[in-house]
């Protein structure tokens, strides 16, 4: 119990560490200075100390709605598969309720964006709803193509079992559901090809849209929640797809999920450099590409075997 409650505690500290590691690691490759890799700490201090200021075209909703866009995210931490041997987990949830889950904060998300009555809050809003419906049966699929290669539809136990048994019959199964994953976790986070979380030009916003009218703790908290969103993705990735490391005693085996963590950062901020932002009509393309290798995953496991 003490290895669980202490991964969420590492996972919650860990969370605004790794979206300031991209940024930092981004500015390197393109030859600028970098920020430092606390600034996301240092910009969450910030706003709590700063004055909060509510639209009077607000109602209760935008004084409730940032609670609600971090607590589903945080219970989903729970339920995410362990990192050390013969720790704790929660072995009855499946893809539908971690999707649903995250699908819950950004329902609170986008009436967040809608509640301030602005017109950029209301295009980010739809945005998002756009990406949203693409996402999440891409994202059911995937992980149920997984949970079925490792035997048992939790998500908890599923990890455990491709810790202890890789599924190397089913490499190419495994593959299309990897690729689908990181397709996902690109788009479920707003980063670059699908959305860019840096950006203020209106015709390009999307998550940055939806907050434009909050500032102080309401602003804190919704950072801190894109900020686990990420590392909830990261971490399904590297428990999923990247399961090694698990055998090793406590400490090695926290340290090696810790840097699997950053690889994803570093694989993210890389692919960040290397492309574009999408217009928003091309989007459902990309996502199109995850829907398409989710069900080859499943297709290719039940008829071929591979």
């Amino acid at each position: 119990m003490i290895y669980y409650i202490g991964t969420i505690l590492l996972l919650l500290l860990l969370a605004p560490l790794l979206l300031s590691f991209i940024t930092s690691l981004k500015m390197i490759l393109l030859y600028k200075r970098p920020s430092s890799i606390f600034q996301g700490y240092r910009n969450f201090s910030k706003l709590l100390k700063k004055e909060t200021i509510i639209s009077q075209e607000a109602s209760a909703i935008t004084t409730y709605a940032p609670f609600l866009v971090l607590s589903p995210l945080i219970v989903t931490m729970f339920f995410l598969p362990p990192v050390v041997k013969g720790a704790y987990y929660v072995s009855f949830v499946d893809a539908f309720t971690i999707t649903g889950l995250i699908s819950l904060s950004t329902f609170f998300l986008m009436l967040l964006g809608l509640d301030s009555a602005s017109a950029f809050g209301g295009m980010g809003s739809s945005r998002e709803a756009f990406i949203s419906a693409l996402v999440e049966p891409a994202m059911v699929l995937t992980i149920f193509s997984v949970s079925m290669m490792a035997g048992n539809l939790g998500i908890g136990q599923a990890g455990v079992n491709l810790a202890e048994h890789f599924p190397q019959e089913h490499m190419a199964s495994f593959l299309f559901a990897g690729i689908s994953f990181f397709i996902l976790l690109i788009a479920e986070n707003g980063r670059i090809p699908v959305d860019n979380p840096q950006t203020h030009l209106e015709l390009t916003m999307v998550h940055e849209a939806m907050i434009l009218d909050i500032t102080g703790v309401y602003l804190a908290i919704i950072e801190m929640a894109s900020s686990i969103k990420f590392i909830i993705f990261a971490s399904l990735f590297v428990s999923l797809f990247i399961p090694f490391g698990m055998e090793l005693s406590p400490i090695l085996a926290i340290v090696v999920f810790v840097l699997k963590l950053f690889g994803v950062a570093f694989s993210v901020a890389i692919l960040e450099v290397n492309t574009a932002k999408l217009r928003l009509f091309k989007v459902p393309n990309l996502l199109g590409i995850a829907i398409v290798f989710a069900f080859l995953s499943l297709i290719t496991f039940y008829v071929l075997g591979a």
